[in-house]
């Protein structure tokens, strides 16, 4: 009977061992980390414009929005020009707010679930002025 209990013991802990190492590799295993892209509202030579005016992420990405040069800015996404044309989800993206003073940031995360395709977006105070970009999200 000592001998069924040991055994059984014996084998319990290598059960035991053995799902610790497999769930640890799937634990530390690397991950797709989100990246944080900066873009500049206000190019560097003072045009009005995104710098970069086109950039590709994927979800769960971040894109910092730094006023750069020719205040004040913002960023709207346009309600026509997402994948889904919702006007919720362009909203949600969007900073309506002006930023006034070089060096003023905010940032949009783009979420895990976020629709692929290209989503154009805009400063409202320069839209006339051709101060118009283009983020791809990536399927």
């Amino acid at each position: 009977m000592k001998f069924i209990a040991s055994s059984l013991r014996r084998f319990s802990l290598a059960l035991l061992t053995i799902f610790l190492v497999v769930s640890s590799f799937a634990v530390f295993a690397p991950s797709a980390a989100a990246e944080t892209y900066t873009v500049k509202l206000g190019s560097d030579k003072g045009m009005l414009a995104f710098e970069p005016n086109k950039l590709t992420i994927k979800p769960g990405d971040t894109i910092k929005w730094v006023n750069n040069k020719v205040p004040p800015h913002n960023v709207v996404f346009d309600a026509a020009k997402n994948p889904n044309k919702s006007a919720d989800l362009a909203k949600s993206l969007s900073h309506k707010q002006l930023l006034m003073s070089p060096g003023q940031e905010y940032e949009t995360t783009f979420s895990a679930d976020t629709p692929p395709g290209d989503y154009t977006f805009y400063c409202e105070p320069h839209r006339g002025a051709g101060m118009v970009g283009k983020v791809t999200v990536q399927g």
